[in-house]
């Protein structure tokens, strides 16, 4: 089922809610500019909010939480740990350093950020330890390959819930997709928006065809596929025109277009050949 509104979205393998499209703070300064971005996007009616220790803004997006005044239950937010901080106790010491930037009392989904090649699994027996103690409602991977998610769930007792991986037209995943479907791990695209590299032929077609702009023709496709997407901005109206994705639906050979497209073409770091 699709999303309808920013409020609605997919119920992850252990029941929890988790919105279809929500706001990534990838680069936003911390201080006044994430401050704004995450305030702007509530005022939109986003609740889904998607930071990293790595993206040093955890602060400001702790501050915008609290000054919003939006109830702590209405809210999901994400937040992973950082290469350097993996392994099981390493991991739980970023955990608490997270949550107290945020300034909550729990994290919605945590993530590992990347599979660091001999940590990854004892970063996952910490994770599984939050989300025992309840200090956690989801957990999940980042940045993971078909084959780092077989390796980490042959040794693990919880399944991720989440894995967030680069996702686009140009780079479709379909092998990570049909993998995440078969063991009911909720696909999440970063970097949706393909870093600002809109300008396609068939997104322009699109875009003039349904009266919308490239980046919601890619939004939309993406809640279509039951992908959760988290594009990123930190303009008021950017934020706006992103969450305006609910009053349309691409034809099924409109999304065979897009399909299409697929180039394996990542703007993003490879997960395979990435400097841990």
């Amino acid at each position: 089922m699709t999303a309808t509104s920013l409020t609605e979205g997919v119920t992850l393998q252990n029941g929890v809610k988790m919105p279809q499209l929500g706001l990534g703070v990838w680069r936003a300064k911390d201080g006044e500019e994430v401050e704004r971005a995450v305030q702007s996007a509530l005022e939109n009616g986003y609740r889904s909010i998607d930071t990293a220790a790595i993206y040093k803004n955890e602060d400001g997006v702790g501050r915008a939480l609290t000054r919003s005044g939006v109830p702590r239950e209405d809210l999901f937010i994400t937040t992973k740990v950082w290469n350097s901080d993996q392994g099981y106790d390493s991991t739980l010491a970023a955990f608490e350093e997270s949550r107290k930037k945020l300034g909550l009392d729990y994290i919605d989904l945590y993530l590992i950020h990347w599979p660091v090649a001999g940590k990854y699994k004892e970063t996952w027996k910490a994770l599984e330890t939050l989300y025992r103690d309840g200090k956690v409602h989801a957990i999940g991977v980042s940045n993971f390959q078909v084959h780092h998610l077989k390796d980490l769930i042959e040794g693990s007792t919880i399944t991720p819930m989440v894995n967030q991986v680069e996702c686009h037209p140009l780079l479709t995943q379909e092998d990570v997709r049909a993998y995440c479907r078969e063991h009911n791990i909720q696909l999440e695209a970063w970097s949706p928006l393909m870093q600002g590299n809109l300008d396609h032929p068939v997104l322009t077609e699109l875009a003039t065809t349904y009266g919308k702009s490239p980046a919601q023709i890619i939004l939309r496709w993406d809640l279509q596929h039951g992908i959760v997407t988290i594009p990123k901005s930190v303009t008021p109206s950017r934020i706006a025109e992103n969450a305006d994705v609910f009053d349309f639906e691409l034809k099924a050979d409109d999304m065979a277009k897009l399909d299409a497209l697929n180039e394996n073409r990542r703007f993003g770091p490879d997960p395979d050949n990435f400097a841990f």
